[in-house]
């Protein structure tokens, strides 16, 4: 018996990745081989990246709190632990956020953790 293609199937799987691929620079969106390369190493990257942003993110929080911290005679690791002393229970997202938009609570907050530093 004769050796029979699913070239449906085929069409199938180049139509989905070269789709994936629409928009990338030169033979990336229209050669199949290079394009599935391209899709690949892209789904890669945006997986780690997910996982990248969440930290970047917290770094980017923290040294915005140190830098407010410092401004109020604090430093960071010092107000972290005032907060917790005073148990005022504020995420570092909202804190970078108050240190950014609006000074003078944050002022407060840091007031409120120096007094509770033994």
């Amino acid at each position: 018996m004769p050796r029979t293609r699913n070239s449906v199937a085929t069409r199938r799987r180049h139509k989905k990745i070269l789709k994936k691929a629409r928009g990338y620079f030169g033979a990336r969106s229209r050669l199949f081989r290079t394009a599935q390369e391209a899709v690949d190493r892209a789904q890669l990257y945006a997986y780690r990246d997910r996982r990248r942003r969440k930290r970047d993110f917290r770094r980017l929080w923290i040294s915005r709190i140190n830098a407010a911290a410092r401004i109020n005679g604090v430093t960071y690791s010092q107000l972290i632990h005032g907060l917790g002393q005073a148990e005022i229970d504020v995420n570092r997202k909202v804190l970078a956020d108050l240190a950014v938009r609006d000074p003078e609570a944050f002022s407060a907050i840091a007031q409120q953790a120096k007094a509770h530093l033994s």
